[in-house]
């Protein structure tokens, strides 16, 4: 069901990253550099029908916090109709807003940031405004993590990314359909 959904979106929406959703390996994969253990704010661009947010929900404490910022419309109202539960807010905005976003959560900085959004899709000062209020809202040893399928990018996200970010590591997981390259960027 998901994956008609996310071929029916991404068709008529260029902002949509890929045509299936992300298998539970590549969200595990991305996921392995939360500390769960921990009360986290997170916050998840592009977060879809939920793969990733489901997931998190399922494995973050009571007191931990998720603000899914999506600008899909059909996405955002699938997100609110399937995700009900307190620590979650549904925010139908652009990640380049991540600060509002906060702010309008009484919120100052998040623990981790997830982002699926195509950044090779992205016109260039659209990028850098994202990049920039997302190292502004991340507390200090904050993590950004960042999936791209490997027909989306090159090494060009990770040079953006050493811009904002002090430690920025790569790698490739091959167990998703289409293969992802990962992105852990700490501030």
């Amino acid at each position: 069901m998901d994956t008609l959904v996310y071929i029916m979106n991404f068709i008529k929406d260029r902002n949509v990253a890929s045509i299936t959703p992300t298998s539970s390996v590549g969200v595990k994969r991305v996921c392995d550099k939360i500390d769960f253990n921990r009360e986290n704010l997170i916050v998840e661009y592009g977060p879809g029908t939920g793969v990733f947010s489901r997931y998190l929900l399922k494995n973050m404490g009571e007191e931990s916090r998720l603000i899914l910022i999506e600008r899909n419309k059909n996405f955002n109202s699938i997100l609110r109709n399937k995700l009900r539960d307190p620590r979650v807010f549904v925010v139908q905005e652009s990640a380049e807003n991540v600060l509002d976003t906060l702010r309008s959560y009484k919120e100052e900085e998040a623990d981790y940031i997830i982002s699926g959004i195509p950044f090779s899709f992205l016109d260039s000062d659209l990028k850098h405004r994202i990049l920039y209020n997302t190292h502004r809202a991340l507390k200090k040893g904050g993590k950004f993590l960042v999936y791209q399928t490997c027909f989306q990018t090159n090494n060009h996200l990770k040079v953006h990314l050493q811009k904002y970010f002090p430690i920025v590591h790569s790698k490739y997981e091959l167990v998703n359909i289409p293969p992802l390259r990962i992105f852990e960027a700490i501030k």
